[in-house]
């Protein structure tokens, strides 16, 4: 009689796993999820600073935290499963273009939720999520004091220079914060926070940025529509 090796015995335990589900807890867990999610997809369009379309990137949340919760909900009573995670993550790669660390943290924290969830740990996952949103409201709260500025500017085209974008915008505004920029071969976008005193000075912006390139393309967003 054949002794069995020690992969044989490995893989028996893995065959002879079954996968045990608590039914009311998985809907349960669901359900709060995507309560949860609707909520911080709400906190993220009112309250994120975001230069993105905020109200599109947020409707992805729920489906993402519910996903994740049936996902850790499955795999944490099979090793079997867990090691077929594992592979299957390690061939799927997932690209995504975010562009601001804001984006990353909501999508984390959507992620967070979904283990919380999955992993039975409904109070302290709904704890910790009220803190979060007390922190996201609070940070919204003091920032708003310092905040001046009025106007997105998005100001792409090619065969433009960044220093020339930016004595433009000193020259005529109150303010300038610069947001975001990108550049590839001599293509560039650059995003900037600004403030105008007059409309006579958003103006001359636009008449000197417009006479930088025939290329170029100005955006103008005031900042309380942007989501």
């Amino acid at each position: 009689m054949a002794i069995p090796t020690r992969l044989q015995t490995f893989e028996e335990f893995i065959a002879s796993q079954q996968v045990q589900v608590d039914y009311s807890y998985l809907i349960l867990s669901l359900i709060v999820a995507a309560i949860l999610a609707y909520i911080l997809s709400k906190l993220y369009v009112r309250y994120g600073t975001s230069i993105s379309n905020r109200k599109k990137f947020s409707s992805n949340f729920v489906l993402l935290t519910t996903t994740t919760t049936l996902i850790i909900m499955i795999v944490k009573s099979s090793l079997a499963l867990s090691l077929g995670l594992v592979g299957a993550l390690s061939i799927v790669r997932f690209r995504a273009a975010i562009k601001e660390p804001e984006e990353l943290a909501f999508l984390f924290l959507t992620i967070a939720i979904g283990l919380g969830l999955g992993a039975g740990q409904l109070f302290i996952t709904i704890m910790a999520f009220t803190i979060i949103s007390l922190l996201i409201y609070g940070r919204h709260f003091f920032l708003k004091k310092e905040e001046n500025q009025n106007l997105y500017i998005t100001v792409s085209g090619k065969n433009i220079k960044l220093k020339d974008i930016i004595a433009i915008l000193h020259k005529y505004c109150a303010s300038v914060h610069l947001k975001r920029f990108d550049q590839s071969d001599d293509r560039l976008e650059a995003s900037f926070l600004v403030d105008f005193d007059s409309f006579y000075k958003l103006e001359k912006t636009k008449e000197e940025l417009n006479s930088l390139s025939e290329s170029i393309s100005v955006t103008y967003l005031e900042k309380s529509n942007l989501y």
